[in-house]
């Protein structure tokens, strides 16, 4: 069965096929009429589904979307839905990094307590959808660490582990990550709606 992934994002492409093993993981490559989908909702939950939703109409095939952050106990949850586009710019990663050091830069080492937080959104042509979240709890560290992953993986370290997320074998990331918990919640709805 064929699924559109709803982003053009090759790292959260490649992450998703290895998750959703099983189903034919397109992106919006294969749909260039689909322009960009507006974020205007304040939860991951809401943004998830505008996506997966907007695609699915769109393409005409059942969408799958994601929206996902970190989230940092002593920013009072954020930079959260804003992850991406934290300094002001979507994807800016380094930028983003940066500025959020640059905002626990005077917090004591035991307070940077955060969590990567995901809702996954399987949308079908008919409007039918379900939502499942993952998360992942662990810390921020100083300065980057580790040339996997993307976005906050290189100043996240997962409990339990001493590594940042984008230190980890991608295997390893998939295994624990907020992303990988979510959508692996949501391959048996997935499977359950696309069959019946």
């Amino acid at each position: 069965m064929k699924v559109v992934l709803a982003t053009r994002n090759a790292g959260k492409i490649a992450e998703l096929r290895r998750i959703l093993a099983g189903f034919d993981i397109v992106g919006l490559e294969e749909f260039p009429s689909i322009g960009e989908i507006a974020e205007t909702g304040v939860t991951f939950e809401e943004n998830a589904l505008l996506k997966a939703h907007a695609v699915a109409q769109g393409s005409g095939l059942p969408a799958v979307a994601d929206d996902s952050g970190l989230c940092v106990d002593v920013l009072n949850g954020m930079p959260g839905v804003f992850s991406a586009r934290w300094a002001g710019r979507h994807g800016a990663d380094l930028a983003n990094l940066d500025l959020l050091l640059a905002q626990v830069s005077d917090v004591p080492d035991d307070k940077l307590a955060a969590h990567f937080a995901c809702a996954a959104a399987l949308a079908l042509p008919s409007g039918e959808s379900r939502v499942v979240e993952g998360t992942l709890p662990g810390r921020l560290v100083r300065s980057p660490r580790g040339a996997n992953g993307f976005g906050y993986d290189p100043i996240f370290v997962p409990e339990g582990e001493s590594r940042t997320t984008a230190e980890l074998a991608p295997e390893e990331k998939d295994a624990i990550s907020h992303r990988g918990r979510a959508f692996r919640a949501l391959a048996p709805v997935a499977r359950e709606l696309l069959t019946s």
